[in-house]
């Protein structure tokens, strides 16, 4: 005869009723009472005198127990139809399985005879020494998950790539496109939306709450069209966006473009005139991600109108490359695009794209291109030791005149702070006249340009 040890810890009462030992074994129950002590109960489930039917409604009832209670060891298997109980083995892989039959009802005491273990105050778990010695004893150990029959959910994360246009387009796959007959339903959604939009802002405190509810609701219903007819028709944008790639902004940037693009059709769309939504929706499209690139992509911003006369040119000039086999001349594009010579050469320099300083030049890029441009505003050195001479030498010439005369000319022609002042202001500096300071610079101006002064400074004027 083989023994099988079920240990009953923390297991509910409807794992122990549901697993019942096989014929001819003995089942040894242990169970924790008040104190925490394990007592054992042993039931023989071989005997034949004991076997009686059991009634359907019994076999119920002994089979499932509130949660926390416990059943007795010797009637855990009482009442039970003949079945199959398929559990986890202690100690064995994930997948494998113990069936263990049920026995036949050995008593046919009804539910509510039978005596009820109280739920126990403290529960002893089962140590990994109490497992293995269950495992070679040829016992089993059971789990509330084996209780449960629903499959297991599985967690699955997703998470970004490193592409974030292959997640975008794969997020706006997803919703399916729209006939025309579902983009005119949407449409009259969206129109009654907006009516109901427009009445609640203006009469919405005067309405009669039934009628402010319905108004709502309505104005509800076209908000979920609306972004409905707008995830439906994001990847028209991004057919219409990749045309004007490599054009200074990036690709991404055209598609956000293009959306802003879209919400304004959708917003404009009548459905009354025939067309479908996506015919409509294509030019405000386009000139959502045309004006954008007009007022982004270039480091110097261009008026629109004036890259619509650019864009113009560009494709005549290609398409006349294309004719002609050779650059066409501003003669033959003025005739084409009926403007002057002259305002076609205009218009190619507004259209040529700046360059930056730092771009490299050479093999080796070790030089930069702002390195070749001349700054028309830096000092030559050769000027500057020129400059410092001739105030070297005009300082000189001034010290063989008086005090006065070399004041006079100084402040007259702002030869000390570089401000040339007036007959008066240097008249009431020296406390004289106007005249006699006029005197005093005519006087002083003779003798400077005497030869054996000015020969000195003349050399410095040519």
């Amino acid at each position: 005869m083989q023994t099988a040890k079920i240990t009953v810890t923390d297991v509910p009462a409807r794992a122990v009723a549901n697993a019942a030992p096989r014929r001819g074994t003995t089942a040894t129950v242990e169970s924790a009472d008040s104190t925490g002590t394990k007592k054992p109960a042993s039931k023989s489930a071989g005997s034949s005198s004991a076997k009686k039917p059991a009634a359907k409604s019994a076999s119920k009832k002994s089979t499932t127990a509130a949660p926390g209670k416990s059943s007795t060891g010797g009637a855990a298997a009482g009442g039970a139809k003949k079945g199959t109980a398929t559990r986890k083995k202690a100690g064995a892989p994930k997948d494998s399985l113990a069936t263990v039959p049920e026995a036949d009802s050995a008593s046919d005491t009804p539910d509510q005879d039978r005596p009820k273990v109280e739920e126990p105050t403290t529960t002893t778990k089962t140590t990994a020494a109490e497992n293995a010695e269950t495992e070679e004893a040829g016992g089993f150990v059971y789990s509330d998950s084996d209780d449960d029959d629903a499959p297991a959910q599985q967690v699955v994360t997703a998470g970004a790539t490193a592409d974030p246009v292959k997640d975008y387009l794969k997020q706006i796959g997803k919703v399916a496109l729209l006939n025309a007959e579902q983009e005119v339903e949407l449409a009259k959604r969206i129109e009654a939306g907006l009516f109901a939009e427009e009445k609640l802002a203006s009469d919405g405190s005067e309405m009669a709450p039934k009628l402010r509810r319905e108004m709502q609701w309505i104005a509800q219903d076209g908000r979920r069209a609306k972004n409905h007819l707008l995830e439906a028709n994001l990847r028209l944008v991004v057919s219409l966006a990749k045309r004007y790639t490599g054009r200074g902004m990036l690709f991404l940037d055209l598609i956000q473009e293009g959306n802003l693009g879209l919400i304004r059709a959708v917003e404009k769309f009548d459905y009354t005139k025939g067309y479908k939504f996506s015919t409509y929706a294509t030019w405000w499209i386009r000139q959502a991600i045309t004006r954008a690139m007009a007022d982004q992509a270039r480091t110097i911003r261009i008026p629109v109108h004036m890259v619509e006369v650019i864009n113009k040119l560009a494709r005549v000039q290609r398409q006349m490359l294309q004719d002609l086999g050779r650059e066409p001349t501003p003669e033959e594009l003025a005739k084409e695009l009926d403007m002057t010579p002259e305002k076609v050469v205009e218009v190619q320099k507004y259209g040529r794209e700046p360059i930056s300083l730092h771009t490299p030049l050479g093999e080796d890029g070790d030089s930069e291109f702002g390195d070749l441009i001349e700054d028309s505003e830096a000092v030559v050195p050769a000027d500057a030791v020129s400059f410092t001479l001739l105030q070297e030498q005009l300082h000189s010439v001034l010290d063989t005149l008086s005090e006065r005369e070399a004041g006079v000319v100084s402040m007259r022609f702002g030869l000390t702070d570089g401000q040339p002042k007036t007959l008066d202001e240097i008249g009431k500096v020296y406390g004289v006249t106007r005249e006699r300071i006029r005197q005093i610079e005519s006087k002083t101006m003779s003798k400077l340009r005497h030869p054996s002064r000015s020969q000195v400074l003349r050399d410095y004027l040519d």
